[in-house]
Formats: structure tokens, sequence, C-alpha cells
């Protein structure tokens, strides 16, 4: 009977070894953002990545991967082996209005990507340099009315880029685009005056306009912000009252990442989110909405904006580059 036993518990051990050892993940996870550091995605990655470890317990580690409006990075993470060990902090440039933007995408982004759960939402600002003659939206763009393509206008992703394109469309206008790897940078040329316009993320210039250094002059979004309530939006400012537009970002895996891994992030995604510093960080600061999602919820929703993305993108007469 002993014997028996001592076979019976070696058989238990030895069936629970490699259970344990195809424990996910066993190993960092490694998490792309296909922008700059310092960019409005890069911060909420890193603030997501740290308390993810929590659940996860390993580390997720942010890579940053920049260039072509976020294609590169993203396309890195579609060609990664499906074995949720590389992810993707996507947002709605990578994910919604890439096809629309570029004649050749290097990914199928409903194909090749399945969600994790949605992470954040914030509006954009309309920003000028704080010296800027233009004191409202309205004389921006009697200034640009006046001076076709005297008005320059710098974008460091998609969302940006439309968000401007957008504008000029609806309010009859044209603005000179002026191109950037990254928001950081268009920042500093916006404030040293060699570029007229961005509308960027609140993450990216609500910090440089309370230290004085830019002018916001309008809020992409349908209400105004709860850190800027004395800003109009868009639609009030510009007299446009079908200008809305709002950025967001998702936790992505590549396509035929197994649904249990899925479940997982999921729910780091879920523990992160209820942390009082990351969304007082977030919310209080930087002015973003913490929405965590189900896999099936973030599917939808990235369905539905990618056909409003189209659509704007079209409306505002962006040819695909």
């Amino acid at each position: 009977m002993l014997l028996r036993r001592s076979l019976l518990t070696a058989a238990a051990i030895g069936s629970a070894i490699p259970a344990l050892a195809q424990e996910w993940p066993s190993a960092p996870v490694r998490a792309v953002v296909p922008f700059a550091a310092g960019s409005a995605t890069d911060i909420v990655a890193r603030l997501f990545a740290d308390r993810m470890r929590e659940t996860l317990g390993q580390p997720v580690v942010v890579e940053n991967r920049a260039g072509a409006s976020g294609l590169i990075g993203a396309e890195f993470v579609a060609r990664a082996a499906p074995d949720g060990n590389t992810l993707l902090f996507g947002t709605n440039s990578t994910n919604a209005a890439a096809n629309a933007l570029f004649r050749r995408v290097p990914f199928d982004m409903e194909r090749d990507f399945v969600p994790a759960s949605m992470l954040a939402s914030v509006p954009l600002l309309v920003a000028v340099p704080a010296n800027s003659p233009h004191r409202t939206l309205t004389d921006l763009l009697a200034a640009a009315r006046a001076r076709p393509e005297g008005v320059s206008f710098a974008s460091a992703s998609s969302s940006q880029r439309v968000a401007a394109e957008m504008l000029a469309s609806m309010a009859g206008v044209r603005m000179l685009h002026v191109p950037y790897r990254a928001s950081p940078a268009a920042v500093q040329d916006l404030i040293a005056g060699r570029v007229d316009l961005f509308i960027a993320d609140q993450a990216v210039i609500l910090p440089p306009s309370q230290s004085g250094q830019l002018r916001v002059l309008g809020v992409t979004t349908r209400a105004r912000s709860p850190q800027l309530p004395d800003v109009p939006t868009v639609a009030e400012a510009g007299n446009l009252p079908n200008y809305e537009l709002f950025a967001w970002f998702v936790l992505a895996a590549p396509a035929g990442t197994p649904p249990a891994h899925l479940a997982r992030l999921n729910a780091a995604v879920r523990q992160a989110s209820a942390n009082p510093e990351l969304r007082q960080r977030l919310e209080q600061v930087l002015g973003m909405t913490v929405t965590p999602s189900t896999q099936e919820e973030a599917v939808a929703f990235m369905r539905s904006e990618t056909v409003k993305w189209t659509n704007a993108i079209r409306a505002a007469g962006i040819e695909p580059e």
C-alpha cells in the first residue's frame, strides 16, 4: 500500500511539472510603443506596464519603435510569434486610421491583431506658441483664410494630422503640413515658433501650456476638458458644430495568441486600471479617461472607430500617401 501511495504521489508531482513549466508568462513580456519616448502613448504604456507586473508576475518591458506614424512598431508586433510575449500599445493611428491614410500598410489592422483590452482615451488640444499673434481659434482661422498655406501645422501621428486637416477642411482654409517623427520634437519647434500650430493629445500639450510656453485655443472633444474648463471646444470656438475627435489606446497582441494569455492580459489591465496612482496620473494630471474593457468590447469599439476615422479622413480630403 505504501509503495502504491508513493507511486501515485510521484505521478501527481510529475504531471504538475509540465503545467508549472507551461504557466504564462515565464519570462519578461516585451511591449512595443510605436511612437517616441515622451509621447502620450509612451506615457500610457509605461504607467500600465509598471502595474501589470503585479498580475502577470513578470515585468512588462516597454520598447519604443517609432516611425512612419506608428507603422514600423505595429508591423514588428504583427509579425511576432503569437505567444503573448510581444505586445503592442496601439492607438487610433495604428489600429483605426492607417488604411485610409496610407496606400501600403504592412499589416492588416483587423486580421493581424487581437485586442486584450482598451486602456484610455484622451482629447486633443489645439495649441499655438505663447507669443503667437493668434489669441483665439477664430483669429487663427482668419489668418489661414487670408493667407492660404501661410499658417503651418505640425503632426507626428495620424490622429494629429487628421485633427488639423479636418479643422482646415471644415473651416474652408488651407494650412501647410509639417510632419515630425515624434511629438516632443514638434512641441519644441512649436514653442520656438518654427511652426504655428500643433493639435496633439492633451497629455503632450498640457504640461507646456501649464508652464506658460503654449497657449491652448480649443479642445477637440464635444465637452470641455476638466483640466481646462475655460478653454472652449473647437465646435464652440470655430463655430464648427460637427467637429469632434479624440485619441485612444489599446493593448493588442498578434492574432493567434492563446485565449488564456489574452484573458490574463485583460485581468492585468483591469488590475492596473484600479490603481489609484495610475488613475490620478492619467485622469487628474493628464486629462485622460481610463477605459478598461472586455476583449469583445475592444473589438467592437475598434471596428466602429475604423469607420469613423476613415470617414473623417475622406471628408478632410486627405489623399493616402
